[in-house]
């Protein structure tokens, strides 16, 4: 009798991020009373950086949204000062990627504004903007900056045109984009670019998703599927691989993976559920991980993406009784590393008035820096000025490391206006991981100027938080995590002394070898 071997077994993947759990903030640390719009578009209402959170708010009259600094959480004062410069309703808004006072807004009155936040938040209202941008016929649904260029915006409107705009125009009103884009036949719903922006993949009510050359607009790919309808479209970083969020031919809750070179015919098709919700996603090309958070519920799922079959891996689902309309991101500079957090979201609720920050961490015991799930990430530094980029030149994003000790600073606070070039705007450096020699040389004044404002008006940012806007602890609960902050910073500083130590050790024995192989010569 020949007994024959199972050959079957269970896939099993080893994975950092297997037990990453979503915490979402206490009721003292979330944004309460926000007059949230009663907009029906598909976009997420909210737009986060390390030192502000701007929210889209129903208003009379035009349009408006609201500033808020990311550490003043709690009750939000009813009469706070807005951004409110449209004629109608605004649509969408988004940060500069390279400068944190920064913010574009596009409306229903067919403009794209460009407004600069003052140093310590809007105090009085906003209704004059830095830039205007006119040249669409129809009311403007989605804005995007571009990640690795400086002062370069994408605009699409309900005229089915796609604009390239350069901010670094010396003009107030720019009512002339360095390009339009005419390829799609109805409405594009959502833009995504690629790392270093060379790419720009579309989905539109045609059905069609369309990757095209950035810079010039020339159509490279064009494919749809007749079992998926597309709504939101993401290029997988450097994966070669395209994500779009949809609904199949039955109307459930559908995602779909295409690669990137040919978009005749799907890599992988999945059903999700029912409901009749829009699917947002969002992907860290840091650790890969790919999130996708239904609208009108409070459900979060996450998966790892690799590039070898299945592509997709579940990891694991985060549940609230809160439906959410829309989602902003904190770029990942903004994180508490020291808490092992790798993502965070800022859920709109409209049923509370409330924006609701929600915490992706990945459980470790250890309390020190955790290099393997923060790898170099793309900084707040452009790579390339406008002009280099429109005369041709593509270039990835500078990186930077998370590690605790490098400080984001701003220049002085008597450059008021924005920068035409690199040279002009303000630009904050995070350097990465730094030399020893340079943190012995450099301590002594860091130590000095990360828990001081300057006579020049630097503020710093140390783990997201922004220490010139912190307001004093109002609870209990709140001066707790001050303390362990403080803690942490503790230990964050003792952990460079003792790097100092070994570094004079090093020399000290470089030293002593030199002089023994003079003496024997």
């Amino acid at each position: 009798m020949t007994v024959s071997k199972m050959t079957w077994r269970p896939q099993y993947r080893s994975s950092k991020f297997r037990h990453v759990f979503g915490k979402a903030a206490t009721k003292e640390n979330c944004f309460d009373g926000v007059p949230i719009t009663r907009s029906v578009q598909d976009n997420h209402f909210c737009a986060v950086n390390p030192r502000f959170v701007a929210i889209i708010t129903e208003c009379a009259g035009g349009g408006a949204f609201l500033v808020l600094s990311v550490s003043h959480t709690g009750k939000v004062d009813p009469h706070h000062p807005r951004v409110s410069g449209h004629r109608g309703n605004v649509l969408d808004i988004k940060w500069n990627p390279f400068n944190d006072y920064c913010i574009a807004s596009c409306s229903e009155d067919t403009t794209v504004k460009v407004w600069e936040i003052p140093p310590h938040g809007v105090l009085k209202t906003l209704t004059v903007p830095w830039k205007e941008l006119q040249g669409h016929s129809r009311r403007v649904g989605i804005i995007e900056w571009h990640p690795t260029a400086n002062n370069i915006l994408f605009s699409t409107a309900y005229d089915y045109q796609v604009m390239i705009w350069n901010l670094d125009s010396p003009e107030q009103v720019i009512k002339n984009p360095v390009r339009t884009i005419k390829h799609h036949t109805d409405v594009v719903l959502s833009m995504s670019f690629n790392t270093d922006g060379s790419l720009l993949a579309t989905t539109c009510r045609d059905r069609k998703i369309r990757l095209m050359e950035a810079r010039s607009g020339n159509m490279l790919q064009e494919g749809s599927c007749k079992t998926h309808k597309a709504s939101k479209v993401l290029i997988l970083g450097n994966m070669k691989m395209i994500f779009t969020s949809g609904t199949s031919r039955y109307n459930s809750r559908q995602f779909v993976l295409w690669d990137q070179d040919d978009l005749s015919t799907p890599l992988l098709e999945e059903n999700l559920d029912g409901s009749s919700g829009l699917l947002f996603p969002f992907y860290d090309p840091d650790t890969h991980m790919l999130y996708l958070a239904g609208k009108g519920d409070g459900s979060i799922r996450y998966y790892e993406i690799s590039s070898e079959k299945p592509y997709i891996q579940y990891l694991m689902e985060f549940r609230s009784h809160t439906p959410q309309k829309g989602m902003g991101v904190m770029p990942k500079r903004g994180l508490d590393v020291s808490s092992c957090e790798v993502f965070r979201f800022y859920k709109v609720v409209t049923v509370k008035s409330l924006i609701e920050p929600v915490s992706m961490i990945v459980p470790r015991r250890s309390e020190s820096y955790q290099e393997d799930i923060y790898p170099m990430t793309a900084s707040n530094r452009p790579a390339l000025t406008a002009d280099e980029w429109l005369s041709g030149v593509d270039k990835g994003p500078i990186l930077m490391s998370l590690k605790p000790g490098s400080e984001l600073t701003e220049p002085p606070s008597e450059t008021k206006a924005l920068a035409n070039s690199m040279d002009t705007c303000r630009s904050w450096s995070r350097p990465g991981i730094p030399q020893l020699s340079y943190i012995q040389d450099q301590q002594e004044a860091k130590e000095a100027s990360n828990l001081v404002e300057d006579d020049r008006g630097q503020t710093h940012v140390i783990n997201g938080e922004d220490l010139a806007l912190c307001s004093p602890p109002r609870t209990e609960n709140e001066l707790r995590l001050k303390f362990l902050k403080q803690q942490e910073e503790i230990r964050r500083l003792r952990e460079l002394l003792n790097q100092r130590d070994v570094r004079i050790k090093q020399l000290e024995l470089e030293i002593k070898n030199i002089k023994n192989s003079q003496t024997q010569s």
